[in-house]
């Protein structure tokens, strides 16, 4: 047997490995963990609005990283943005264990938000590229499982540094360090020995792909960016405002990662069986059943069980949108994949707008969760209206 050698830069083993740590930091220390923190942040320094703004700004910063990756052609010019954005991930993370200053934070927010565009959708295609693995699906399946890893990981690391110093500044501060250590890896790894020659192949827009049922597919997954966005911001302080339940949000979000880890290979599986469309359907039901546990009950058990809901889902749908929407693409997946990134990216900057707006009025989560709840359910409604009126979809939805 072959021994494998994590310090080998063409090992599969190594860039997986690479990968899922890269998503640990761009993902998880640059994005997640501000959810893990927020009940300790409200508590003294953020109020539920100018969380719910920095969550949006965020957002933009992704949305505008994921538009700017596509036009990134040349791998090598990738692997410069992906060492920018480790730089900016760690960075902008720093700011937040340091300063106060709300122009400060907002600031970092948006930079954060395109770093972690460049570890994960600029990251992703350069483990892809580098893999050298027959089945690249199945392998980039394990490699999204680090989506889950960085939430859990992240939330962890967290947990830990509040056994020291109960300062949430100072969890910051840990999560700085510790992304400073476990970034050499991913930056050794995913690069090249040499620079890489690649022969540019052009293809033109062909808008033949805008299909109504493609029309609908990118609404669909609007609407997914909206559900995902909420619980993905509010949904440690949303299981602490229940009565009863106070103190139980952050072991909700723990769950999440849990759950999050096993979701993409385990969906994307379903979806070859059983069709994509599906299972596209099915997950985003089960995650509207998530989203209402919260506004409909107090219940322990079935909060804590919205968490596996709510992580056993989203990041299965995003590979489930990718992929199909790679497929339908044919020859220029980049532009489809460009446009479905971008409809969900803008759902993912309007939902804590609006949802901060209802928070504040009514003083509940429950009609900010109502309307998610509503608005993902238009998505899946959307997807039903292609099966019924048998809108031509292409060999990819069997």
């Amino acid at each position: 047997m072959k021994a494998i050698n994590l310090l080998d830069r063409n090992s599969n083993t190594a860039i997986l490995l690479a990968g899922i740590i890269a998503l640990i930091i761009g993902v998880g220390v640059a994005r997640f963990v501000f959810t893990s923190l927020l009940p300790f942040m409200l508590e003294d320094y953020l109020s539920v609005g100018f969380a719910g703004i920095l969550a949006s700004i965020n957002y933009v910063g992704y949305l505008s990283g994921s538009i700017f990756a596509v036009f990134i052609k040349d791998i090598n010019t990738k692997v410069k943005f992906f060492r920018f954005g480790m730089f900016l991930c760690i960075s902008t993370t720093l700011l937040l264990a340091i300063s106060t200053n709300e122009i400060v934070w907002i600031v970092s927010r948006v930079l954060a938000g395109f770093g972690a565009a460049m570890a994960l959708v600029v990251g992703s295609a350069i483990v892809m590229n580098k893999l050298s693995i027959k089945n690249k699906t199945k392998a980039m399946g394990i490699h999204f499982s680090g989506i889950g890893f960085s939430i859990l990981v992240s939330d962890l690391i967290m947990r830990g540094s509040f056994y020291f110093n109960e300062d949430w500044q100072f969890s910051w501060l840990v999560l700085t360090i510790f992304a400073m250590i476990i970034v050499v890896y991913p930056l050794y790894i995913l690069s090249y020995d040499k620079v890489v020659k690649q022969n540019s192949v052009k293809h033109k827009i062909d808008k033949s792909i805008f299909s109504p049922f493609v029309m609908i597919l990118i609404f669909a997954y609007f609407c997914e960016g909206v559900g995902m966005v909420v619980q993905g911001t509010f949904l440690p302080d949303i299981i602490n405002s229940l009565e009863g339940l106070e103190g139980f949000g952050s072991f909700t979000w723990t769950i999440v990662g849990l759950a999050g880890i096993p979701s993409c290979i385990i969906w994307m599986i379903l979806a070859h069986k059983y069709g994509s469309v599906n299972i596209i359907m099915l997950a985003m039901f089960i995650q509207v059943i998530g989203i209402l546990i919260s506004a409909l009950t107090n219940n322990i058990y079935l909060n804590l069980f919205s968490g596996v809901l709510y992580g056993g889902t989203f990041v299965g749908l995003v590979a489930l949108f990718m992929n199909l929407g790679g497929k339908l693409a044919l020859h220029n997946p980049v532009l489809l994949m460009g446009v479905l990134t971008t409809a969900y990216g803008i759902g993912q900057v309007l939902a804590p707008l609006y949802s901060i707006v209802l928070i504040e009025k009514y003083q509940t989560y429950e009609y900010a969760l109502y309307l998610t709840a509503f608005i993902v359910v238009c998505g899946i409604l959307a997807l039903l209206f292609t099966k019924i009126f048998k809108l031509k979809r292409g060999d990819a939805y069997v």
